[in-house]
């Protein structure tokens, strides 16, 4: 029989009510639980009583909750508060209905590129709005990737945030020792791995591209049968193409894998933001028929094409569910360490032994051969590993990986390239997202395997496009559309006003006014004269109904003849019922002598 969990019931800080346990970590727990003050459901994420007593692990939980409070972003869950009541060490959070990435896939196999990238794209959002606020997440993994009942993906758990350029000089890691790896196994960069080495947000591009890996294939690129085989994978072997599993991908995807998940981190996109836009450009490129190919270890049936339509990444068919890893501290001693660093192939299965050969009995017949094969051995080799090596040599000469430029400044970009033995085109364009001077896109792509003789383009912003509103007053309003779409602006409202000094159906005035600044197909709303005004008839009215009449069109009112008792009725105006005049103009009506 299990046990009751004891937090289930209580009350935390005297306002948080536990009510179930959600998920199990290998740091901590999380549980659903009430806000009793603002009776709102949350998420609580509770530090394993084991945990709580560590300082340097209490500090890394505070900080989730600062850094995560500083980002304003959909697709991150919020963190509301945090606390402490007596050995519990807690985070009240978003609560956030659905499943995880991980159960996504554990319904799925695999999901199509589509689905991938409705996946992905979220992710990559939420990781750029992080690292754009000088924060790493370095726990990029299924379980972390929530997917709402509607479809909104959210980023979650930012206990292992890294801060880049705290207040002290120095990033903050949190890593205990220099031999303890801190993460989970299958997502961790390189550089996660290696003592002492330093990181930055790069790691969490490493492990988008492992999970854009894993959503395609339906499985892990690095696998092991204890942590240290995978860490000797992430340290000496590169994650294969995404297409030696699943022939279908692009090659476009291949080379967006293999450049996130570069073991040197300059191979790889500067950070999420760069990934996102790298990874948009090439979902542009792609047919229908190629984002909903549903890929072998999918338990989904392709759409049938051209009548075929995507299906919702939502929907659940149960199949085998892979292991599920924790995030762990892994106390690495120094000499394994050593050896995973610097061994061959560590901790791998002996190959498994040959079977005896047998000599067939020779007949009187057989001619004997040459009693020489060790030599002949020693020349094949020798000619297999000069050829080996010089088409090595060659190719590495001939052929080079698009190195990461975007987001760079052109000429750190242009730097870059000259680095990697490539060069550079120049072209400009405008942009309301990418700052002037940076590189927006390159072709051939990033990560992208090519001739060094050919020239690789490099497309640079120019910043927003601003467009000066012209001086349309006096214009007739069919001649100011005209002026505003030639300049590629758009005709916003109209609206028709009387004027004594503009003519009927030209343009009084414009907002934006002339001379702004705006952007591109930005609306200017146009104020169009309906000139002269025709006078009123007051013939007949008293003085006060002839003036409310006249002030109303627009006009003053003078009056001639005696109208001592004010009973009289206007005789005559001038000028007379009908006659355009500018407004303000002043109409003289007469009463008789009374």
């Amino acid at each position: 029989m299990a046990l009751r969990d004891p937090l289930i019931g209580t009350l935390l800080d005297g306002r948080y009510r536990v009510e179930r346990r959600i998920a199990a970590g290998g740091m901590s727990t999380v549980y659903r639980g009430t806000d009793t003050r603002l009776d709102r459901v949350v998420a609580l994420k509770v530090m394993h009583p084991s945990l709580a007593g560590d300082a340097a692990f209490t500090a890394r939980f505070i900080r989730e909750a600062k850094a995560v409070a500083r980002l304003a972003h959909p697709n991150v869950v919020n963190v509301f508060d945090q606390g402490a009541d007596g050995g519990h060490v807690f985070l009240a959070m978003e609560y956030v209905p659905g499943r995880t990435l991980r159960d996504l896939l554990s319904d799925r196999g695999a999901l199509s590129i589509r689905a991938a990238l409705d996946v992905l794209e979220p992710v990559l959002a939420a990781l750029g709005a992080a690292h754009r606020a000088g924060l790493v997440h370095r726990d990029v993994k299924p379980e972390n990737v929530l997917i709402t009942d509607d479809g909104l993906v959210k980023v979650a758990d930012f206990g292992l945030v890294r801060v880049l350029n705290a207040a002290d000089g120095a990033a903050t890691s949190g890593t205990p020792t220099t031999d303890t790896v801190l993460g989970t196994v299958s997502y961790l960069a390189p550089e996660q791995i290696r003592p002492g080495a330093e990181t930055d947000q790069r790691v969490d591009v490493y492990a988008a591209g492992i999970l854009l890996y894993e959503m395609l294939t339906g499985a892990r690129p690095h696998t092991g049968e204890n942590p240290v085989q995978v860490m000797y994978r992430h340290l000496h072997e590169d994650v294969p193409p995404p297409s030696a599993t699943v022939p279908g991908v692009p090659a476009e995807l291949d080379a967006i894998v293999a450049g996130a998940c570069a073991r040197d981190r300059a191979g790889r996109p500067y950070d999420a933001v760069e990934l996102l836009a790298a990874l948009q450009r090439v979902r542009r490129g792609l047919t229908p028929a190629q984002l909903d190919a549903e890929p072998p270890a999918s338990t989904r049936p392709s759409p049938q094409y051209p009548t075929g339509e995507a299906t919702s990444v939502l929907t659940p068919v149960i199949v085998p569910a892979p292991p599920v890893e924790r995030t762990s501290v892994l106390d690495v001693p120094p000499d394994v360490m050593e050896q995973l660093l610097t061994e061959p192939r560590p901790y791998d299965e002996p190959p498994p032994a040959r079977a005896p050969r047998t000599r067939r009995p020779r007949s009187g017949a057989a001619r004997r051969l040459p009693r020489k094969p060790l030599i002949w051995t020693a020349v094949l080799t020798a000619l297999v590993l000069l050829i080996g090596g010089a088409t090595y040599a060659i190719s590495g000469a001939v052929y080079g990986t698009v190195p990461g430029v975007l987001g760079k400044d052109r000429a750190e970009a242009e730097r870059i390239l000259d680095a990697a033995g490539m060069h550079g085109r120049i072209t400009e364009v405008y942009s309301e997202s990418v700052p002037a001077g940076q590189v927006v896109a390159a072709d051939p792509g990033v990560g992208t395997r090519a001739r060094k003789s050919d020239t690789v383009t490099l497309t640079v912003s120019r910043g927003p496009k601003r467009i000066a509103v012209p001086d349309l007053v006096g214009k007739p309003s069919a001649q100011a559309a005209s002026a505003l779409a030639g300049l590629q602006l758009a005709a916003g409202t109209v609206t028709e006003t009387n004027s004594d000094t503009v003519p009927e159906g030209s343009v009084i005035s414009s907002s934006p006014a002339a001379g702004q600044q705006v952007a591109e197909n930005t609306p200017v709303a146009l104020v169009v004269s309906k000139g002269m005004v025709a006078v009123p008839n007051v013939t007949g009215m008293s003085k006060e109904a002839a003036e409310k009449a006249l002030q109303a069109a627009g006009f003053a009112m003078q009056s001639s003849g005696v109208n001592l008792f004010g009973t009289g009725k206007v005789t005559g105006q001038s000028p007379a019922a009908g006659e355009r005049k500018p407004q303000r103009t002043v109409v003289t009506v007469t009463f008789p002598f009374l």
